[in-house]
């Protein structure tokens, strides 16, 4: 099998794991949740995003990775971080929180469909060797960062009152 086809199998496969995951045990914890604690989380997970940084680092990817890819996934995971980290420091601040919700969402969607789209172009997954340790982050990390931010815009524009009822059932129930 070659290199191309690994890479392929393993990046779509990657999804599979991760949507059972968060079907099963996050999903049904995140419906009850109040927006701003869910986009917390979602942030807080993304908080970690200045690990793309590695990219940049020789020795970590092998010398042929194409720059141009390493530095737009490394500086576009750094300012994802970044912004996560800005939303939850401005939580108490809900105008603020709100605006860094949606800058980390917008900017990390951009930044990992264009990271598919230039790697592709440049025929990543036939040098995928040459992503080195960062191979990791390509198949298990970034698979849950991309259904993380399909979850974190469906929050922001789902009703908020779809979450009083089940809060309230969850209340009586207890």
């Amino acid at each position: 099998m070659s290199t191309a086809t690994i890479f392929t199998i393993q990046l779509v496969l990657g999804y599979i794991p991760w949507l059972l995951f968060l079907g099963a045990y996050v999903w049904p914890r995140l419906k009850v949740m109040d927006r701003v604690d869910v986009q917390r989380a979602i942030a807080t997970l993304h908080s970690f995003r200045f690990f793309g940084l590695i990219f940049l680092v020789p020795g970590v990817v092998g010398p042929n990775l194409p720059a141009d890819f390493a530095t737009l996934a490394a500086y576009g995971d750094f300012a994802t971080g970044v912004l996560a980290m800005l939303a939850l420091l401005t939580t108490r601040m809900r105008a603020l929180f709100w605006f860094f919700v949606v800058a980390f969402n917008v900017v990390v969607t951009v930044d990992i469909i264009g990271d598919y789209y230039h790697g592709y172009q440049l025929g990543l997954a036939d040098i995928a060797g040459q992503l080195g340790a960062g191979y990791d982050i390509v198949m298990i990390y970034v698979p849950l960062l991309m259904i993380t931010h399909v979850v974190a815009f469906y929050v922001l524009i789902r009703a908020q009152s779809n979450v009083a009822p089940a809060v309230v059932r969850d209340v009586v129930v207890a």
